[in-house]
């Protein structure tokens, strides 16, 4: 089955790099030509648009940023819903259950199926095959794509036919994300300057009732020591509460808490943060609190 895949950012080229390595013909797009080069230099072959890709390619897999730029690629003046070969889209960008409802709609004369699968895991799941897929859409075509899912994650999730299942089921875990992170990133700065060492705090924390994602793996690995490696940026995090929150308002689904996560993203994105991965927005906590969180109290 030859596949393609448009969006060779920080997730799609490790995506790329696992096809390539499973044996599959790959046709690749992206928007820098530097991208497409370092794949085509691993046996991919890059294509010039869209529409040129889906007419060969039966599966098109789309890992792109923004909703906006997802919709241009599949339904603009040279997208690949005009594609004569493509029978599956697989979007595994995160563009929220609206747009995905909507281009599976627009997709859908023309015999395309539509397949949701947002991922959750960063680059580094990326780059292991260990992400987690939270897949929708209609259930033979997900079959026909489910080895190459396998190739690209580990914990495969089948949510339902809609399609925009996978796209909830996505802002849900990420809103979680955000908001866990937020309030982890205030309490540990509180502790710190109050006189805790932070292992300490993490070690109790992470064997108590107050432990997440934000303590178990993303404090411990990108804060304490002070590295803050880019795994998955403040804009990217921002993007995905912000569905969430809108998302549930169109439901008449209340939130109160979510949005707080929300704004403080927004403020940290407004002071240069948007392009660095969301770790460091607990440098604004600390320098209002005048400490700093990874070094210990008689370090300062």
């Amino acid at each position: 089955m030859k596949l393609g895949l448009i969006g060779l950012g920080n997730m799609g080229f490790h995506f790329g790099c696992r096809l390539l390595a499973a044996g599959h013909e790959l046709l690749v797009l992206d928007r820098n030509p530097e991208a497409m080069a370092r794949l085509q230099e691993r046996g991919a072959r890059p294509v010039l648009s869209a529409r040129e890709m889906a007419d060969e390619a039966q599966v098109v897999m789309l890992c792109l940023s923004m909703p906006s730029i997802v919709q241009d690629v599949v339904a603009g003046a040279e997208g690949v819903l005009l594609g004569d070969a493509v029978r599956i889209i697989v979007d595994l960008s995160t563009t929220g259950p609206s747009m995905t409802d909507l281009l599976a709609t627009q997709v859908a004369p023309r015999h395309i199926a539509w397949i949701g699968v947002p991922v959750s895991g960063g680059t580094t799941g990326a780059e292991q095959g260990t992400l987690t897929m939270m897949a929708a859409g209609d259930r033979q075509a997900y079959d026909a794509v489910h080895p190459v899912l396998s190739v690209l994650g580990k914990n495969i999730f089948y949510l339902g036919a809609l399609p925009s299942l996978g796209q909830t089921m996505k802002i849900v875990n990420n809103a979680l994300c955000a908001t866990n992170f937020v309030a982890s990133c205030e309490t540990l700065v509180y502790g710190s300057k109050a006189g805790l060492d932070p292992k300490t705090m993490l070690d109790v924390i992470n064997t108590s009732s107050g432990r997440s994602f934000a303590t178990q793996e993303k404090i411990p690995q990108c804060i304490l020591n002070r590295e803050f490696p880019t795994r998955f940026t403040t804009d990217l995090l921002h993007k995905d509460i912000k569905l969430c929150v809108e998302e549930a308002e169109k439901l008449g689904v209340p939130m109160t808490v979510n949005p707080a996560a929300r704004q403080f993203l927004a403020f940290a994105i407004s002071q240069g943060d948007g392009p660095l991965d969301y770790a460091n927005i607990i440098r604004h906590i600390e320098g209002w609190a005048g400490t700093e969180f990874g070094t210990t109290p008689t370090d300062a």
